[in-house]
């Protein structure tokens, strides 16, 4: 373990030396709120695999395998949420926005809808709902300090705070542009480091063919529990029934338009490119899921001899593999974790500095300023904003949760549910909705999220989102023939505004 820890130590610190070089020289280009919001006019390919880094996150490494060891098979309902429900969210909605934004030139999700519908209360109302992912935050906090904890040796508060600062400075160094580019190489380390988890089990296991080798891990399973082979696992929080896991579908398909995926579309130079960064998020996001067969295989080899649910993946490559390769193991979970975290950041900065602050104080004239003064403010407030999204996280899990993976989803849900109804309507509708429809859809949608999940009716809290998110989407289209919207048409591609 000596040796692991040396190792980790050494990888985790030439790590952190190259994302420092990138976030330097972003910081040298970020010049305005543009830039620290959305990064504007990158490439297909860098924003392909940085979309597909900020959407798989560290639970994808720590939380979603320790579903696999915990809930069996079953688990793997979730790779078909992931790689199917996903991207079908991103096609349905990225060409549409990214098309209405060409005139509306919006820097975030609150911003758009807010643009899109001339609704403050709209702008305001997501803004506010945005900080839901401050859970999301904390919960990639938690696999840091986890790794921290594990392979470093150090208590998980320490851990924990080091995690924090380590996110919060380079955020607030690089905004958009340093999340962007070190995503996209924080992609290429989880994609490689998932396929190389996958493929060993399958030597390790091997059998004599491929479906005797699976044969083989599920009888091993089955006689360790036989809910772990079960379709649906009664014992699982999220795959106990066909209901529950059509809820993972939907949540995966509404979380592809989570505000800090959502700026990834609105920074692409080109709209005819859109195709070339799904496809690349799409690839790139089939081989990392595939590290959910890790929980599988520390299952069959360790049996419930490991650390913590969460630390499963992380036992299974101690037995497995060299020292050498556990480290950067965990260096790349510490790249998934900051990978996801950069962009929440931003994307939340965005949302006081931009959304609140110009679009609403100063434009209504609350706040009366120069224009120039009002950018300057604007760009100060979303830095200063930084140090407080993370402490505010950090109290959040203070305490180490049972499941990482379920302290993020209280965050994705909650977005999904107050924002996918407006949002549905915007791109699809024929007519423009009215602005009170939207209004009626963003808070009926969260407060059935908040009335299903925290009062246990619907105890998974993707299941609780996805419900939610379709009572907002009904109310929105209800509202909007109550309110008789208005007749102008919207183009055919998408709407207008």
């Amino acid at each position: 373990m000596e040796l692991i820890t040396l190792y980790t130590w050494i990888g985790f610190a030439v790590f952190l030396l190259l994302m420092a070089a990138v976030g330097y020289l972003s910081s040298k280009k970020m010049k305005t709120m543009s830039d620290f919001a959305i990064g504007n006019g990158l490439g297909p390919y860098v924003l392909g695999f940085s979309f597909a880094a900020t959407y798989l996150s560290a639970a994808t490494f720590l939380g979603y395998p320790g579903w696999s060891y915990e809930w069996g098979l079953s688990n793997l309902w979730l790779f078909l949420a992931m790689i199917g429900g996903g991207p079908i969210g991103v096609l349905m909605v990225a060409k549409r926005i990214r098309r209405l934004n060409t005139k509306q030139k919006s820097l975030s999700l609150p911003d758009w809808l807010g643009d899109f519908y001339n609704s403050d209360i709209l702008r305001v109302g997501t803004a506010l709902i945005l900080l839901f992912n401050i859970f999301y935050i904390a919960a990639q906090f938690v696999a840091g300090a986890r790794i921290f904890e594990y392979l470093l040796g150090m208590s998980y508060t320490t851990g924990l705070l080091l995690i924090a600062a380590i996110v919060v400075a380079y955020v607030f160094a690089g905004g958009a542009l340093a999340d962007i580019y070190t995503d996209a190489i924080q992609a290429v380390l989880m994609a490689v480091t998932a396929l190389i988890i996958f493929i060993s089990g399958l030597v390790i296991f091997w059998q004599g063919s491929l479906s005797g080798t699976f044969a083989g891990i599920s009888a091993d399973l089955a006689a360790q529990n036989e809910n772990l082979v079960a379709v649906f696992n009664p014992e699982s929080l999220h795959f106990y029934s066909f209901g529950a896991v059509f809820g993972a579908i939907s949540i995966q398909w509404a979380f592809a338009s989570a505000p800090h995926l959502f700026n990834k579309v609105l920074g692409l130079k080109n709209e005819k490119d859109l195709g070339k960064m799904i496809a690349t998020y799409v690839i790139v996001a089939s081989l990392c899921v595939l590290v959910l067969f890790g929980g599988l295989y520390s299952r069959v080899a360790l049996g419930g001899a490991v650390a913590a649910t969460d630390l499963a993946l992380v036992d299974y490559i101690i037995w497995a593999f060299p020292a050498i390769f556990v480290a950067l193991f965990g260096v790349v979970i510490l790249a998934a974790a900051m990978s996801t975290t950069d962009g929440i950041f931003v994307s939340i900065s965005t949302v006081f500095a931009n959304d609140i602050y110009l679009k609403f104080l100063v434009r209504r004239g609350i706040i009366r300023t120069s224009d120039e003064q009002a950018q300057r403010t604007a760009f100060r407030i979303s830095r200063l904003t930084v140090p407080i999204i993370g402490l505010l996280a950090l109290l959040i899990v203070i305490r180490p949760p049972e499941y990482m993976g379920d302290v993020m989803w209280i965050g994705i849900s909650g977005i999904a549910a107050g924002t996918m109804g407006p949002i549905l309507q915007a791109v699809y509708a024929k007519r423009k909705a009215p602005a009170r429809a939207a209004e009626l859809s963003m808070f009926i949608g969260l407060g059935s999220y908040l009335f299903l999940y925290f009062s246990g009716i619907i105890p998974s809290t993707m299941s609780a989102g996805a419900t939610a998110t379709f009572i907002g989407i009904a109310t929105i289209n209800v509202a909007s023939w109550v309110l008789r919207p208005s007749t102008e048409a919207q183009p055919a591609e998408g709407g207008g505004s």
